[in-house]
């Protein structure tokens, strides 16, 4: 067992199949948390620009409890807690179809649209609003301008933030490793309790992770080049 060898881990058919699960996993996480999390960033940004009064409040408070709470805490106390309270029924469900990622989903996707929502209410912020003048000079409502006006060059300010935060929100998917999710992270700690090779699979973890995080990191920067053309210098 002495010695430097990734040939253990990428030969062996039984640990490459439980890392491919893990990827697999990781990224039903990661796509299913950043879909919950963008949906949900829109509808507090429009129950915050909304003329209800206790609207922005409701929001704040939201805002500060996933921002002041560890993620960690928040998935423990979606799986540990909220899910034992839950009825027989709901719970026989849930773990017949893999509750484990169903509240690695929820607990990340809930956590991650407060700082989504904050994003995108930044980079509204960021319009003059002398555009919405403009435009409801040219005719549009209030509804119409916000799509066709205020909303693309809100979203176009918010890309880098809304692209640091889409990266943190795959790193942290490893967090469903506390509450059994078989995801990448899970998998590493299986393959390494079952070869005894601790550095070899925690090296192919980490050059998974850099690379698919280098991918979500290039992806983002391509949409900021197409939505900036002359950041990059097709002005």
């Amino acid at each position: 067992m002495n010695g430097f060898d990734l040939s253990v881990i990428l030969t062996n058919p039984e640990f490459m199949s439980m890392l491919a699960h893990g990827i697999e996993a990781t990224f039903i996480i990661y796509v299913g948390s950043w879909s919950l999390a963008m949906s949900l960033a829109i509808l507090l940004l429009g129950i915050r620009f909304s003329p209800l009064p206790f609207g922005n409040r409701l929001v704040a408070a939201y805002v500060s409890y996933h921002r002041n709470v560890p993620t960690l805490v928040q998935l423990m106390l979606w799986y540990f807690g909220i899910f034992t309270l839950m009825p027989d029924w709901l719970t026989g469900w849930l773990t017949s179809h893999n509750a484990e990622v169903i509240f690695a989903i929820i607990g990340l996707g809930l956590c991650q649209a407060a700082y989504f929502s904050e994003d995108l209410r930044s980079g509204l912020r960021a319009v003059s609003p002398g555009q919405m003048e403009a435009a409801q000079a040219l005719g549009h409502g209030y509804l119409s301008a916000m799509r066709f006006v205020i909303m693309p060059q809100g979203v176009r300010n918010a890309l880098p933030p809304l692209i640091n935060h889409s990266v943190s929100l795959f790193k942290n998917s490893s967090l469903a490793l506390v509450i059994g999710a078989p995801e990448l992270t899970h998998a590493i700690k299986e393959i390494e309790n079952l070869s005894f090779r601790t550095f070899e699979i925690y090296l192919i973890g980490t050059l998974i992770y850099l690379f698919i995080s280098l991918l979500i990191m290039a992806g983002g920067a391509y949409l900021s080049m197409r939505a900036n053309p002359a950041v990059g210098g097709r002005a």
